[in-house]
């Protein structure tokens, strides 16, 4: 019955793996909900700087800030990737970095060559890895991000496009649809445009008393506007991650007790066929006697 030992041993292998894929599962799913909430919660204030923003950039004209002055004769643009820290979240990074590696293809179609700022350790290995021009990365972000955490590593390419060395930053995270659907999304976070910032405006025009000045004013708003943008693709990451690994460790250990049922299976049916040989050679060894 080396056989049969053998299979046993498979068993008890698949069966410890159950044990530790149910328990991930359970994880990410208590995770899950804390992230989607912290995601949620970021949204209003988002949507209320990028009204405040399309206000203020109307009400004064006269001003233009450089995030919303174009640099067309630029070779470069910025790409902030956004992925996960860790792995065995289903294929939520894979599909990111695939719409990454687009991206890159279609800049380099036009002649342009990339920056990268990798927030996250999967998408930094994978940007070393295509020899791609990382200039700041951060990972170990843990299960709560942190926005003085994200300043530092974005403010690169944020001074680089304020300079006129860039043409455009692009951001690219994981968008949190619900819990079975994630998309991965490439936007164009600079320049901004009208159309960017009067998402969701009213369509009043605004008049503002601006304390000190307007520049002052808008200058800090428009900053605020980008890192509220990076913070909320930050969390919707987070949640899309917590989600994707709670649907995966679930497809896993559905799988695992599948395979433990066909391992039992096949073992009886050996120990059965093995039980079955040594009768039939009783019953020939008796006949010839």
């Amino acid at each position: 019955m080396a056989a049969g030992k053998e299979i046993r041993g498979k068993i008890k292998s698949v069966e410890n793996t159950k044990k530790i894929t149910k328990a991930m599962e359970m994880v990410a799913a208590s995770k899950m909900r804390k992230a989607q909430e912290r995601m949620r919660m970021a949204r209003p204030y988002s949507e209320k700087v990028r009204q405040i923003a399309a206000n203020l950039s109307r009400a004064n004209p006269e001003y233009v800030h450089p995030f919303m002055v174009a640099h067309p004769d630029a070779t470069v643009s910025g790409m902030i990737v956004v992925t996960t820290d860790k792995g065995l979240c289903g294929g939520l990074n894979t599909n990111l970095l695939r719409a990454v590696t687009s991206q890159f293809r279609e800049l380099q179609g036009q002649g342009k060559t990339a920056q990268v700022v990798a927030i996250g350790n999967k998408g930094f290995g994978f940007m070393n890895r295509i020899g791609a021009q990382v200039v700041s990365h951060v990972t170990g972000l843990g299960d709560t991000p942190h926005l003085e955490r994200l300043i530092g590593p974005v403010k690169v390419l944020l001074d680089a496009y304020a300079e006129g060395k860039l043409n455009a930053v692009y951001l690219c995270y994981t968008k949190f649809i619900n819990t079975m659907r994630q998309e991965p999304v490439v936007q164009r976070l600079l320049p901004l445009s009208a159309q960017d910032l009067e998402q969701g405006d009213t369509g009043y025009d605004w008049d503002y008393i601006y304390e000190p000045d307007a520049p002052t004013v808008i200058d800090e708003l428009l900053v605020r506007y980008v890192e509220s943008q990076v913070y909320q693709a930050v969390a919707e990451n987070m949640a899309s991650e917590q989600s994707a690994r709670m649907v995966a460790m679930k497809a896993a250990t559905d799988n695992a007790g599948n395979l433990i049922n066909e391992l039992k299976l096949f073992y009886n049916k050996t120990r059965q066929a093995s039980i079955t040989k040594e009768l039939s050679e009783i019953v020939a060894g008796a006949a010839a006697v």
